[in-house]
C-alpha cells in the first residue's frame, strides 16, 4: 500500500479504494501500479482545509506533485451546502463490461454535451479523453482505464485540466487511478506567503486574517506578474474552445505560483461549465437572491413574482479576479501608477455581465490592466 507521511488515519483513507479495485480489476490507470504495488507514490503535507477534502503534496517516482481524490459530489451540483464526501458505491459502475469503444465515445459525448452545451467541436475533445483515458499508452483503451476516466470526468477540476492542458496556468495532469489524479506540484500554494492548517485557520478572525495575509506577500513587482496570470486565466476560461466556464470560488487559497512567480491554479473545483450551472440554477425555488449562489462567487437572482432563480450570473469572473487582486495591488504599488491602478481596477471590479457590450468591455478592462503592469515590470529583475 502506498505509504503517507502524514499521521491521522483519514489521511491514508482516500487510496484504500482504489487499491482494492486496481488489484481485482475494476479500475486501471498510469498511476495505479506506483500507488498500489511499487508504493513510489507517496502522500505527503495535507493541503486539505478541511476533514473531507483529500488534497496531499506528494512525490511520485521522485517527481514533486499534488495528489487528489474525488472531491465533489458528482451526481449534482449542490448548493447552500457543504459538499458530500464520496459516494462509493456508485464510483466505478460504467462503463459496463461489453461497451464497445464507440458506444464509451458516445457516453462521453453526451456527457459533455449536458455539461457543456451543443459545442461544434465535441468529437475533438472526445478524441483527447480517449488519449487521455489509455494511460499505458498501447492505442487501447482497458475497461477499467475507461471506468477510471469515466469517474473522473464527473469532476469539472479533471476536466477543466484536460481542456486547458496546454495552458500555461493550468497544473499539469500526471496520471491518475481511478478518481484519484496527480497533477503538476505548485512551489506556493496559495496567493499569499503562508498558509496555515484548517484546524488553526477556524480560529482566526477574518479581519486580523486578512491583515497578516498582506505580510506576507512577494515583493510589488513579484505580485504584478502573478497578478498578470491570473488575468490570462480568466482569459483561458472566458469563451475558451469549449464555451464559457465560471470562476464560483475566487479566492486565494485556490491560487498558487512557481519559483518564477508564475500563477498556477491550485484547486479548480469550483470552476464550472456556464451551460451547467445555468441549468442546474434556473427554476431553483427561492426566497431571496441569497438562496441562489454557488459557490461563494456565482450569484443569479431571485424572481419574485415566480420565486425562483434566474439563470444568469451576475457578474464576471474578471470582476471577481479584480476584486481579489484590489488590495493585493495597491498595498506597496509604485506611487506613479497607483491613482491609474485603482481606477481601473475599480473599473473592473464594476462590470456585470449584463451590461451593454460586456465582452469588449470585458477585453478592454483586461488588456489595459495587464498593459500597466507589464509596462511598470518589464524592466526589472523581479519580472
Amino acid at each position: 500500500m502506498a505509504r503517507s507521511l502524514c499521521p491521522g488515519a483519514w489521511l491514508r483513507k482516500p487510496y484504500y479504494l482504489q487499491c482494492d479495485k486496481y488489484k481485482t480489476g475494476v479500475i486501471d490507470g498510469p498511476a495505479c501500479n506506483s500507488l498500489c504495488v511499487t508504493e513510489t507514490l507517496y502522500f505527503g503535507k495535507c493541503l486539505s482545509t478541511k476533514p473531507n477534502n483529500q488534497m496531499y503534496l506528494g512525490i511520485w517516482d521522485n517527481l514533486p506533485g499534488v495528489v487528489k481524490c474525488q472531491m465533489e459530489q458528482a451526481l449534482h451540483l449542490d448548493f447552500g451546502t457543504e459538499l458530500e464526501p464520496r459516494k462509493e458505491i456508485v464510483l466505478f459502475d460504467k462503463p459496463t463490461r461489453g461497451t464497445t469503444v464507440q458506444k464509451f465515445k458516445e457516453m462521453v459525448y453526451s456527457l459533455f454535451k449536458a455539461k457543456l452545451g451543443d459545442q461544434g467541436n465535441l468529437s475533438e475533445l472526445v478524441n483527447l479523453i480517449l488519449t487521455v483515458a489509455d494511460g499505458d499508452k498501447d492505442g487501447q483503451v482497458s475497461l477499467g482505464e475507461a471506468k477510471s476516466a469515466w469517474a473522473l470526468l464527473q469532476l469539472n477540476e479533471f476536466l477543466l485540466m484536460v481542456i486547458l492542458q496546454d495552458k500555461e496556468h493550468t497544473p499539469k495532469l500526471m496520471g491518475f487511478c481511478g478518481d484519484l489524479y496527480v497533477m503538476e506540484s505548485v512551489e506556493y500554494t496559495s496567493l499569499y506567503g503562508i498558509s496555515l492548517p484548517w484546524v488553526i485557520e477556524l480560529f482566526i478572525p477574518s479581519g486580523f486574517r486578512r491583515s497578516m495575509d498582506q505580510l506576507f506577500t512577494p515583493s510589488w513587482p513579484r505580485k504584478a506578474k502573478i497578478a498578470i496570470g491570473l488575468l490570462e486565466f480568466v482569459e483561458d476560461v472566458f469563451h475558451g474552445p469549449y464555451g464559457n466556464f465560471l470562476m464560483c470560488d475566487t479566492s486565494a487559497k485556490n491560487l498558487g505560483y512557481n519559483d518564477k512567480y508564475d500563477l498556477k491554479m491550485v484547486d479548480m473545483r469550483k470552476i464550472v461549465p456556464e451551460t451547467n450551472l445555468k441549468e442546474l440554477i434556473k427554476d431553483r425555488h427561492c426566497k431571496s437572491d441569497l438562496d441562489c449562489v454557488y459557490g461563494t462567487d456565482c450569484r443569479t437572482s431571485c424572481d419574485q413574482s415566480t420565486m425562483k432563480c434566474t439563470s444568469e450570473v451576475i457578474q464576471p469572473n474578471l470582476a471577481k479576479a479584480c476584486q481579489l487582486l484590489k488590495d493585493y495591488l495597491l498595498r506597496g504599488a509604485p506611487s506613479e501608477i497607483r491613482e491609474e491602478l485603482e481606477k481601473q481596477l475599480y473599473s473592473c471590479i464594476a462590470l456585470k455581465v449584463t451590461a451593454n457590450q460586456m465582452e469588449m468591455e470585458h477585453s478592454l478592462i483586461l488588456n489595459n490592466l495587464k498593459t500597466l503592469l507589464w509596462k511598470k515590470i518589464s524592466y526589472t529583475n523581479d519580472s
